[in-house]
This record gives C-alpha cells, structure tokens and sequence, in this order.
C-alpha cells in the first residue's frame, strides 16, 4: 500500500511536467486536488477488481474479465465501424455524391461526434461504463441501420446524426483506466489497439466482399448487426459500474466541468500536441478513399486490402510496441519521436507516384500517429481524480472530432485546389514545429 500511495503522490505532480515524464519518476509537490476519499475509493476499488473471481486463465496466463469483454466488443465496434467505412465512399458515389459533398459527409460525421464525446465521457463517470457502452453501440446500429437503407444524399446526412453517442473505444478506455493500475495503464490502453487493429483488418475484407456478393448497402447492414450483438454481450458480461462515481455535480452538461479539466495541469498542452500532429493524418485518412479511387484506380476490393493493411500496422505497433517503448522511454522522448516518425511520412507523401509508395509512407505515419495517440491519452488520464477521467477522455476524443469536423472538408478543397502531395507539405511543417517545442520542453526540464 505504501507503494501504491507513492504513486498516487507521484500521478498528482504539476503541469505538463506530470503528463511528459515516465510514471513513478517524479517527486514533486502534489498540485491536483483528487481527494482523500477519493483515492482512497479508487484504490479499494481497485483492489476489489483484483479479486480472483474477476480474472480468467487462458494459455496459462490470468487476464482480467471486464478487459477481455472490452476487448471484444472493441473488436466488434471496429469490424463494424470498417465494413461500413469500406462501402460508405462508394455508396455515396452511386448517389451522386462529389468529393466536395463527400467531405462535406465527413464533416457532419465529426461534428456530431465532438459534440458527443464530453457529454458521452460525463455520461460514463455519473452512470457507469456498462450504460456508456451499450448507449454506443445502439446509436453505431442506428447510424448503420440508416446507411443500409440510405437512397439519396439527405438520407446519408441524416445517416451520421446518430453517431453523436457512437463512443465504443471512448467507453472501452474508461473501463480499462478504471480496472488497471496508473503504472500499466499506457500498455493496457495500447493493447487495445490490438483488438481494434484486428476489426480494422476483418472489417474492410467482410464489406468488401459483402458488397461484391450481395451489394453496397447489405455491408452497412452487416455493421448494424455486430452492434446490435455487441449490446447483449455488454448488458450480459460488464457490470453496472466498474467504479463509483463521487461527484457532486450530476449534471452531464456542465461547461464549467469542461472548463475545469481542461484547466488541468498539462491537460491543454497535451490535447494541444494531439492537435498538432494528427490534424494532416485524418485529412489524409478522410480523403483516402477518394485518392485511391481516382488517383491510383483501385476497386472496392483493393482499397479494402490496403485499409486491411493499415489494421495490421496499428495492431502490431500498439500490441508489442507501445508496452517495450513505455518501459524503455520517457514521454517527452516518446512524444519527440513520433512526432519526428510523423515529419518522415509526410515528407515522404510529396514523393509518392503509386500505391505500393503509399503503402511505405504508412509506415512512419502509422507508427508515429500510434504513440502520440496511446501515449497522451494516458498521460491526459494522469491529469485528473479517477472520478474524472471518462470526461477527460471524452475531451480527449473531442480533439479527434474536431479534428475530424473540418480536416475532410479542407481536404477536399486541398485534394482539389492543389493536389494530393499539398497533404505532404502541410503535415511535415506541422510535426516539424510539434518536434521544436517538444525538444525545447525537455532542454528546459
């Protein structure tokens, strides 16, 4: 217990000092009010997951349940999200849909989502993570639904409406920021990328060949039913709450909430990189499917080879890489080399003439957009008392739709204006002044 009491010490130290040093490295006075019982809730509660009963045996090794569930609807969640990924740009072109309308899907997409993902993240911390999970997948099995049975362009916006609530991965991060300890919490969170990884493998082969035997729209309806069996396994297998919430603001919609944690020691500068580094990746990841339709001719099936391809990069670098790196490397060291990772792979897009080139610029950019990602979720997790970390991760998903709410609309007004290699020079000007400010922070420590 002692030592667990010095971790705790160790989680609450200042700024973005706290978020961008190794766990259990620093000394530093305490400047996050967590709570005495607080802290000492999550640690019995904590220690009440560790019993026996909540853990399996398999291949000789003891896994946590409420982990391996959550990694099995994580799977579900991303086979779903990817079949219909997979259709959605060819449906909308079978509609009429231009790439300029197509972002403009993208768009609508990502700012249902940000302004979701908070509330959905305030909705885990006051009703427990068990109704945050299944509250996603009835609104993916909705919006899939929808898809399936879209015949023009307004029904496909009306499609994207019910992904407001559409939080799968959100809701998995709660239940594993809640069930493991701070120390293991960047590996376990990592590793869930592995069954992600592995949906975004499956997804794309199950549309794409959905929609060669049968059509287009059965593939979106294939998603839906994966949510809809994703609902019963989380009503069936995850408890009501894995933690109990001591907040006395039970309001979900609560800006001075939001305004607090993002007053968070650290927790701006983090969400700040987030931005940073991701913003060209998902304008390039929005635009894709366009790209590889018109700039390199690839059919249906093909694309979804290469979005397989993509799902085998992210697990393998977030299942073996991300659990030797934590334990090898500082943060701010982690942070500094993805961010340099994700200057290559841009630098490299103004070179690429082919798909098997862009099949090698995804290498570097997979693997720097990987850590940056894993590794400032946990440290923003780090941030705040155990009672707020599904809002903090809420926030965290926040940046990703916001990101997401303009990134395919300036993508499709770049892709069009300028080209395709404007993706490139963009992205490399913005994870070079990232990198700076990273090596100037750690020169200043």
């Amino acid at each position: 217990m002692a030592e667990m009491n010095s971790q705790r010490d160790n989680l609450s130290s200042n700024g973005a000092e706290l978020s961008l040093r190794k766990t259990g490295t620093m000394s530093s006075s305490s400047v996050i009010d967590t709570g005495t019982e607080e802290l000492e809730s999550k640690e019995n509660s904590t220690e009440d997951k560790m019993d026996g009963n909540n853990f399996v045996t398999l291949f000789g090794r003891r896994f946590n349940r409420f982990v391996m569930v959550t990694h099995i609807n994580i799977f579900l969640y991303s086979c779903g999200f990817w079949v219909q990924q997979s259709v959605f740009p060819y449906l909308s072109k079978q509609l009429g849909a231009d790439p300029v309308t197509f972002g403009y899907l993208q768009t609508t997409f990502a700012v249902v989502q940000l302004a979701g993902g908070p509330l959905f993240g305030r909705f885990g911390d006051l009703f427990g993570s068990r109704q945050a999970m299944m509250l996603a997948f009835a609104s993916a099995s909705v919006s899939y639904f929808l898809l399936s049975v879209s015949s023009s362009i307004p029904l496909l916006f009306v499609s994207r409406l019910p992904s407001i609530f559409m939080h799968a991965m959100q809701a998995g991060q709660m239940i594993v920021t809640d069930v493991c300890s701070p120390d293991k919490r960047a590996d376990a969170l990592g590793k869930l990328g592995i069954s992600y990884g592995v949906g975004m493998v499956v997804g794309p082969m199950v549309g794409g060949t959905v929609s060669r035997l049968f059509s287009i729209e059965k593939g979106a309806l294939v998603a839906c039913v994966l949510s809809l069996i994703s609902i019963v396994i989380t009503y069936v297998y995850v408890p009501s709450s894995v933690k109990k919430s001591s907040s006395q603001d039970s309001n979900i919609f609560s800006p001075s909430k939001i305004l607090r944690l993002l007053q968070a020691p650290g927790a701006f500068f983090l969400l700040t990189i987030k931005m940073g580094t991701g913003l060209f990746f998902l304008m390039l990841k929005s635009m894709f499917s366009v790209v590889a339709l018109e700039r390199f001719q690839l059919p249906p099936q093909q694309n979804s080879f290469v979005m397989s391809y993509v799902g085998v990069m992210a697990m393998m670098v977030q299942g073996v890489g991300i659990g030797y790196v934590t334990k090898s490397f500082d943060e701010n060291r982690i942070l500094a080399g993805s961010a340099m990772s994700l200057m290559l792979g841009y630098l490299m897009i103004t070179f690429a003439t082919s798909i098997w080139h862009m099949c090698v610029v995804f290498i570097p950019l997979i693997v720097g957009l990987t850590f940056q990602n894993v590794v400032t979720t946990s440290a923003l997790t780090h941030t705040v008392s155990p009672t707020d970390t599904g809002a903090m991760l809420g926030l965290s998903m926040a940046v990703n739709s916001l990101i997401r709410s303009v990134s395919p609309t300036i993508g499709g007004y770049m892709l069009t204006r300028f080209g395709f290699e404007s993706f490139g020079y963009l992205g490399f000007i913005a994870s070079s002044t990232v990198t700076v400010v990273l090596l100037y922070k750690r020169r200043s420590y």
